[in-house]
């Protein structure tokens, strides 16, 4: 995830929290600005969580700011100014002999472990383990804490979107619901929940979201809410994201998301409409890159609406973003050869080296559960061309290659089977 996007999401996390963590999400920007050689910009966001700390937690601000004082001395290191490094380090001595540690310096309580906790959450849901462990261990020394109770439903929430795992999807419902229950406020919470309940209970679902749209002047958590209503009602999709856009129109997923609700309207447009959201969704996307150049995710959109009337524009939007691809993250790098592939196959027609892209996209380590399914669902087409086309040695290969990369759905090997006796019966 790139700096810009996180201190972005940072800053819509710090204004709109219904809990008193604002400082977390501001000590976060100042870790993010010192790893930017941004010295003085830190110490200026550093002082700002100081002063949210003090007003947010007067009763035991040295605990909470055992951190932050631990940043401070790291940026005045960095400036050598070891008598401010002094300073810093001898009030975390202070707050650890007051509080009995063992270690001169160190000391875990609650407080910390939360802090962990969202600021790992802050930079993506790809930390939900090790988050959910931090809010877990929170809750040891203080279980009744609604912000760690609500901070451990969240990272439980994550490890669902990454996994779909029933004991995941099971317990974060559960989670969800106290919160909800307990925090009429958490808006965010109840878009969660309304994500879980969209396929067992769509009245709820809706509720719940219609509560958050309704109520919630967050547009992250507007824009959540939103893909509650994309796969039955996109124009209210469409509309909750213009919502969210008055709000906030400098916020690039914003109008990315509203991009891809209108390339959903496109799947099911008539002739005549068709013109009018492809320009619709190219200015959604335009509007996303001209906020954030690094967005590869409208741009791979953006090349694919560009190809229905300029395939050559297209490919040659690909050929730029696969020439960057070793500098992409992981899942980027995983959608890019998934888009490419798709070029590479519908407009092309070049089966092998569609296979190849999606095979390349898979063996990608550590990437997302979107991307991984997207490339399943493709090699199982594509397995099906081959079928058809009586190479049967390619239709075994895929199979071959997707067991040897963990994919043991029954259902799959059922299928194996099938097309192999179909493939006797062709010969």
């Amino acid at each position: 995830m790139q700096v810009t996007h996180i201190l972005k999401t940072l800053a819509l996390q710090a204004e709109h929290t219904p809990h008193r963590n604002h400082a977390t999400f501001i000590a976060m920007k100042a870790y993010l600005q010192h790893l930017q050689g941004d010295y003085r910009e830190a110490l200026g966001s550093l002082r700002e969580a100081e002063e949210v700390l003090k007003r947010d937690h007067l009763a035991n601000f040295s605990r909470q700011a055992l951190v932050t004082y631990g940043n401070y001395a790291w940026v005045y290191y960095h400036l050598a100014n070891f008598d401010m490094v002094e300073l810093y380090l001898g009030r975390i001595r202070e707050t650890c002999r007051s509080l009995a540690s063992s270690e001169t310096y160190s000391v875990l309580t609650p407080e910390i472990h939360a802090q962990k906790g969202w600021s790992l959450l802050a930079v993506g849901f790809r930390n939900r383990e090790e988050a959910q462990e931090c809010f877990r261990m929170a809750l040891q020394g203080d279980e009744s804490n609604e912000e760690f109770n609500a901070g451990l439903a969240t990272s439980v929430y994550a490890c669902y979107c990454h996994t779909w795992a029933p004991d995941h999807l099971e317990e974060a419902q559960r989670l969800l619901e106290e919160v909800v229950d307990h925090q009429p406020q958490n808006y965010e919470a109840k878009v969660y929940l309304a994500k879980l309940l969209q396929t067992v209970d769509m009245e709820r679902s809706s509720c719940l979201a219609e509560d958050a749209v309704q109520n919630s002047f967050n547009p992250e958590v507007l824009r959540k809410a939103s893909k509650v209503y994309v796969p039955q009602r996109l124009p209210r999709a469409i509309s909750i994201l213009n919502q969210a856009i008055v709000l906030d129109c400098g916020y690039h997923l914003l109008h990315n998301d509203l991009g891809l609700s209108y390339m959903k309207l496109l799947e099911r447009a008539s002739q005549d409409d068709r013109e009018n959201i492809v320009a619709a969704a190219i200015e959604s996307f335009k509007r996303s890159l001209e906020i954030d150049s690094s967005s590869i995710f409208s741009r791979l959109k953006l090349a694919k609406l560009y190809g229905e009337k300029a395939p050559a524009y297209e490919e040659e939007m690909y050929l730029t973003l696969m020439e960057g691809l070793p500098g992409a993250s992981k899942r980027c790098q995983q959608a890019i050869y998934l888009h490419w592939g798709d070029f590479l196959l519908h407009k092309k027609g070049l089966k092998h080296q569609a296979l190849e892209m999606y095979q390349a996209s898979f063996r990608i380590p550590g990437g997302h559960a979107l991307e991984r399914k997207d490339g399943v669902e493709r090699l199982e087409h594509l397995a099906r061309m081959f079928l058809q086309d009586s190479e049967m040695d390619q239709v075994h290969s895929i199979y071959s290659f997707l067991e040897e990369m963990g994919i043991q759905d029954p259902r799959r090997r059922r299928g194996r089977g099938a097309w192999h006796e179909s493939g006797r019966a062709q010969r």
